[in-house]
């Protein structure tokens, strides 16, 4: 322990000195009130590859088990778009290795007791092909595969210009693939109605989002949501950060939420009656920069929790071996190699100039931090919210299903360690020494020991540290209390919601509290002995995340339920109107058009309309036309050119004007606007 806090003297993150032998300290806020999902079985997932030789050894078996792996994708990301599976060959060429085949692939995912993610073949495929794979999986081997995919990155066929996916179709456009998906999927269910079939989207704020090919309606995503939406069960889409330094990329999982809450969004908005029931799936990640090493380690143990605290079921690292190429050999912030192996194992080979990776089947860093999540949370197990002051330190807890909690401290320093305080709110931790696994730069494995506070702890820098707490007995969680089940939110307008949930079980319950989640804090909105309640007094244009718990006779809290997110309205009838339309985009900008409407009674001269774009990875560039944009952050007031100052009575005219945004991530648009301080009711076109 000495030597963690034997820290070189320097600027702390806010800048301040700290001197010899100190560590910066960080506050850690650990909210057991505000439940963010259940882990589901599908969690935790890899992708394997029919190019790899030691796919389905028995030293993989060993590992893939150890690591805690729950979901196997296969064949292998755009190998899906060639593989036929019935002779284990790839259209237009491709290495397959011997052993590879689809049984053998299944046997190791049932010797590990994981499920399958299987691509169906859309870029030579048909969808008989894929129905006839649906039949001899599920029918004649009855493996009980559930989870099947249409293709892999389609939108890379060419169609936007970059060309890396093979696509067979005459056309290549969105419209075409989604009409194509409502295909497979009839053919498939027709075969076993019980299994779920999933559709390419892109990530939203990122190339292609945006992009309007010249046979489509609207993008990618408009386009294939509002076609394919009625016959699809999840969405699929991968996440490589962009990145120009290894501390440029651990910070871009910062970026997910926004973007996992913009998909949702582009989800519910175009695809149909069925869209809640949608899932979003993130088949492929990884850090994409120096992956082999912490680097890889310390996103791989951001990315998974960040996906699943907002509403991922699935989650694939790219991949299991990848082997090594001729010019990827670089240094990492800690002073170790990396070998440009996307891979989670050492394949074992040597590039062009004899510098070879570590023997085969030896783990990269990414495989303990992926050993760690298991060691966090498991299947069936709570996400609480957690936050951190400092950006170098990430923070993800869940309360476990034997009524402990974890809290999982991710140090992206590669010089500096840090004291960290945590704090509880619902929740109340034993004075008992707490046992802790670490898994730091330069490791072999992870360590465990018991050591620290549950309120204090020192985290080596480049490090990924897990504390496993007990309750204390004065803890005020009911033991034996279940969670409310299933809320749901219905009559949303733009100051009142209703949100109703299913009664917990396992003791009398007293009273049901509603709370809203602000960062790391709860905040009651109201309690009922019903299950349901109206919410009053909320603000228009507001997106609310809120849990329920209940109370026994005691006075003890039960966990939270699952998370329901709701966004209230504007007014249905105001003196004005604005339309906000999203006319166009290209990953790192986008057009937004603005339609204002004088809707009451007396004529406007002089206006003003005011907005606040909701994402700091969003903001009005110097184009603009048709008004002034005087812009401070994220809040943006405009007002009349010249020509168009005068609003007439009663819609008689309107005022159209607009923006190019710039964005570095998503872009969803403003909640409300508001004309001369009146706020308006306002339509989207997102």
């Amino acid at each position: 322990m000495t030597m963690l806090l034997a820290v070189v003297a320097g600027l702390g993150p806010g800048g301040a000195v700290r001197a010899a032998g100190e560590a910066a300290t960080v506050n850690v806020t650990v909210n057991a009130r505000a439940g963010l999902g259940v882990v589901p079985a599908t969690a935790y997932g890899l992708n394997q590859a029919v190019w790899d030789t030691n796919m389905n050894t028995a030293a993989s078996v060993d590992l893939l088990g150890r690591a805690g792996v729950r979901m196997m994708r296969y064949p292998g990301g755009s190998y899906g778009d060639g593989y036929h599976w019935q002779t284990g060959t790839v259209s237009g060429g491709g290495y397959v290795a011997p052993g590879t085949g689809f049984d053998a692939f299944m046997h190791t995912t049932q010797a590990i007791g994981a499920q399958a993610m299987l691509i169906a073949n859309y870029g030579s495929g048909t969808p008989q092909e894929a129905a006839d794979w649906v039949r001899y999986a599920n029918v004649t081997k009855d493996y009980e595969v559930k989870y099947w995919e249409i293709g892999n990155e389609i939108f890379g066929n060419g169609y936007y210009g970059a060309n890396w996916e093979l696509d067979y179709h005459d056309s290549k456009s969105a419209t075409t693939y989604a009409n194509l998906v409502v295909q497979y999927a009839a053919a498939m269910k027709a075969v076993d109605p019980a299994i779920k079939v999933g559709a390419v989207v892109t990530d939203p704020g990122n190339w292609p989002d945006g992009v309007v090919g010249s046979a489509d309606p609207g993008d990618w995503n408009r386009t294939v949501l509002s076609i394919a939406g009625p016959a699809i069960d999840f969405v699929i889409m991968h996440y490589y950060p962009n990145h120009t330094t290894a501390a440029d990329v651990l910070q871009q999982t910062k970026l997910l939420p926004g973007e996992l809450a913009q998909l949702r969004q582009k989800i519910d908005h175009y695809a149909g009656p069925n869209a809640a029931d949608i899932g979003i799936a993130v088949t492929e990640t990884a850090s994409n920069y120096q992956s082999d090493t912490q680097v890889g380690a310390l996103f791989t143990a951001d990315v998974y929790f960040a996906a699943l605290e907002n509403g991922v079921f699935n989650i694939d690292y790219w991949d299991t071996r990848n082997g090594m190429p001729d010019n990827g050999v670089t240094t990492a912030p800690d002073g170790t190699i990396s070998y440009g192996d996307g891979g989670m194992i050492s394949s074992g080979n040597c590039n062009s100039d004899n510098v070879c990776e570590p023997p085969l089947n030896t783990p990269f860093a990414p495989y303990h931090a992926f050993q760690m999540l298991g060691l966090v949370a498991q299947p069936g197990d709570t996400l609480i919210r957690a936050g951190t002051d400092n950006r170098l330190v990430s923070v993800h807890a869940a309360r476990n299903t034997d009524g402990g909690l974890s809290v999982e401290l991710i140090n992206q320093d590669p010089a500096t360690a840090y004291t960290v305080d945590l704090n509880y709110d619902g929740w109340a931790p034993s004075e008992a020494v707490p046992t802790v696994h670490k898994y730091g730069s330069r490791d072999t494995a992870i360590s465990t020991a018991r050591e620290g506070t549950a309120h204090r702890q020192v985290i080596p820098p480049y490090s990924i540290v897990t504390l496993k707490l007990r309750p204390s007995p004065t803890n005020p969680v009911s033991a034996v209390l279940s969670a409310p089940a299933r809320p749901t939110v219905s009559a949303v307008d733009a100051t009142t919601a209703t949100i109703g949930w299913q009664p917990s079980s396992g003791a009398t319950v007293t009273r049901y509290a509603v709370y809203q989640q602000t960062g790391t804090n709860s905040i009651l909105l109201g309690d009922t002995t019903s299950t349901s309640l109206t919410v009053r007094n909320l603000v228009p244009g507001t997106a609310y995340t809120v849990n329920v718990l209940a109370t026994d006779q005691k006075g003890y809290l039960s966990p939270p339920s699952p998370p329901v997110t709701f966004t209230t309205g504007t007014p249905r009838t105001s003196t004005c109107a604005v339309t906000y339309d999203l006319s166009g985009g290209w990953g790192s900008g986008f057009v937004a058009s603005i339609t204002l409407t004088n809707t009451g009674p007396n004529p406007i001269t002089g206006w003003t309309l005011a907005f606040a774009l909701p994402a700091d990875t969003e903001s009005v560039s110097g184009s603009t036309w048709n008004a002034t944009f005087a812009v401070d952050g994220q809040h943006v007031v405009v007002t009349p050119s010249a020509y168009n100052g005068t609003l007439a009575a009663d819609g008689a005219n309107t005022v159209s004007f607009g923006f190019i945004g710039n964005q570095s991530g998503a872009n969803p648009p403003p909640a409300s606007f508001t004309l001369n301080g009146t706020v308006c009711t306002t339509t989207y076109s997102p």
